[in-house]
């Protein structure tokens, strides 16, 4: 199944130059990297990044992760993936900008 992470220009250059990532504050704060379904990373969007420029859309695939990636209940008892190690450079699948419009941030490669 295909996960997403959002990243900030910063937290992805990082993870691009330094070949991995704890994530980005929030996820050091909670001890896990947090991640979105398809279904649920608009959402992600517009709650945690909303009118935040510079933002590009991870692609990831969550059988890459074995026993590392947790399904856990979060907004609305709804089951998001975290993962509970660092996240490795060559794990990402495909990353695109997402683009900000006045409607919000466009998802690029989601279904």
């Amino acid at each position: 199944m295909l996960i997403y992470k959002i990243f900030r220009i910063e937290e992805w250059a990082e993870l691009d130059a330094e070949g991995e990532t704890l994530g980005a504050p929030v996820d050091l704060a909670d001890g896990f990297i947090h991640f979105s379904t398809a279904e649920q990373v608009a959402e992600t969007a517009a709650k945690h990044f909303a009118g935040v420029d510079g933002l590009f859309l991870a692609k990831l695939e969550s059988d890459t992760f074995g026993d590392d990636l947790k399904w856990e209940p979060s907004r609305g008892g709804a089951l998001f993936p975290h993962l509970y190690r660092a996240l490795k450079r060559h794990e990402v699948i495909s990353v695109d900008p997402m683009l900000l419009g006045p409607h919000g941030h466009d998802l690029p490669g989601l279904p």
